[in-house]
Formats: structure tokens, sequence, C-alpha cells
């Protein structure tokens, strides 16, 4: 059985839940690069998805194909995943580190109003041997404080994610954290998978509520004593009790699969999948 067929086999049919009323939307960098950019936009309504989410580039010849491409194709993107913040944190000890962060995410407030996107995912802060946890906090927290104006007057929510970075591990601290800048233009950009090693999905879900923006969606499992991200439906996360969180929570936002890229049938299929977690089943 190849692994396609694998992932059809496994997704059973829709329960009786009402849909969300949630974009379906899909990571750039999951289209096939062997295709132009029309035809990867174009090949992502194809499949079902909405919106897509793309990184921030620096180069504003590409900036510029890419607003065309989706224009022309009439796929909105919805948000920019800035790519400064892990090479670069704004946590850093070193001005010069956190000087190059800072410029990335103007290059990615730039693209987002550029795209006609409404958020700009951050991750703040990395904590490691060099910086501690309280210095992650305080370091990040004062620069993020110091975009809060250019995010104003362009429009863009800055969107902080939990990643596997060592901060905020826990849904009350993300709360604090989003809630410590006191701004409508700081909001949490949720990633469902990456809470399972310390959590679970629906209670951060609840805890965050009309604070998270925009989703990211992928599965995780701890089998075989081999923890991985693995295809959606197909880990440990209690899909059903996600759709009630996020119904419970009001959401109308986006959310977009992050997963490996794949061929059309690939993507059809991870589209289905979707539909089913929207669907509740």
């Amino acid at each position: 059985m190849t692994a396609l067929a694998a992932m059809a086999a496994a997704a059973p049919g829709v329960g009786g839940a009402s849909r969300l009323p949630i974009r379906k939307a899909v990571l750039n960098s999951m289209l096939p690069r062997t295709m132009n950019l029309p035809e990867r936009f174009r090949l992502a309504l194809d499949c079902g998805f909405e919106e897509m989410e793309c990184q921030a580039v620096d180069d504003p010849h590409e900036a510029d194909a890419i607003a065309n491409a989706a224009s022309k194709v009439g796929l909105r993107i919805h948000s920019v995943m800035n790519m400064a913040h892990w090479k670069y944190p704004l946590s850093s000890a070193d001005p010069r580190v956190v000087e190059i962060s800072r410029k990335g995410m103007e290059t990615s407030l730039r693209n987002a109003k550029q795209w006609g996107a409404e958020t700009v995912l951050l991750v703040p802060a990395v904590v490691n041997a060099e910086t501690g946890y309280r210095d992650a906090w305080t370091r990040s927290q004062r620069e993020v404080t110091k975009m809060i104006p250019l995010a104003e007057e362009l429009g863009i929510v800055i969107a902080v994610e939990n990643v596997w970075n060592k901060f905020l591990l826990s849904p009350i601290e993300f709360r604090d954290y989003v809630d410590s800048f006191r701004s409508r233009w700081v909001r949490a950009y949720f990633d469902i998978g990456n809470v399972v090693l310390t959590g679970f999905p629906q209670d951060w879900i609840r805890t965050l509520g009309s604070r998270i923006v925009k989703l990211h969606v992928k599965d995780f499992t701890f089998a075989e004593r081999n923890a991985r991200f693995v295809p959606l439906r197909e880990g440990e996360i209690d899909w059903p009790a996600v759709h009630k969180a996020l119904s419970d929570i009001g959401f109308k936002g986006s959310a977009t699969v992050e997963l490996p890229g794949g061929d059309e049938a690939y993507l059809r299929e991870v589209s289905r999948r979707v539909d089913l977690i929207l669907n509740g089943a």
C-alpha cells in the first residue's frame, strides 16, 4: 500500500458536528517547486484550499511576483511567516543579532501589507544555554513593543506562535505574554500540533480564547516511543475535542496546514482530511 493510500484508508467518515466557520489554507512551501508561481497557486485552489500562507522574502522582485501570481489566480495570502527569528532571535543579548531580527520583521510586515495579509507570524524568543527564560521574556517583550507602531501603521497583526523554543511552555504563560502588550496588534498564532509535548490543544484553545488570530494544523504521536509529527488524524490529538473548543471560543479565522509538501494527489488528500477536522469527524 502506498503512503497516500494508507492516509486515505485511515480517515473515517464525517461525523454529525457542524462545520467550523474556518477558512482552509496551505503553506506555500507545501506546493510543488517544479511549477511556476501561478501554477502552484492555482493547484492550491483546485485542491480545495481557500487561502495561503507565504514565507517572507527580501527580494522586492520576488515579492512582486508573489503578489502578481496570487492576484492573477485569485488565491488570497492571509499571513506571512517571518523567517529571521530562529537564526537571529529578538531575545539575543547581541544588539547586532537583534537588529537583524528587527529588520526581518519589518520586511515581513511590509510583505504582508503588499500581499494583503492580515498577520505576520513571529517566534518571539529562543531560550538556550546563552539566554535564560526571564531574559527571553523581557528582551523579546521590549523588542516586540517597539514593533507595534509599525504594525498599527500598516494594519498588520503581530501573531506570536508557540513552537519548540523552550519558551511559553503553558497556555497560561502564553496568555499572559500576549496580554502584557495591551495591544490589539499582538495576538496568538496557535499551533495545534506543537503543544502535544506539554499539554492538550483543547485546553490551550480555551485558555487563549479570543487572543487566537490564526491556527497551524498538524498532528503528533508518541507511538512506539518515537515522538514525531504524523499525517493528519493519524496521531494522538483528539480532533473532536479540538473542534468543540474552537466552536466554544467562536474562532472564525484561518487554519493553515503546516506539513511536508507533495504532489496533487497528496494535497487533495490533505485538504480532505482538513475538511474532516473542520466538520468535527
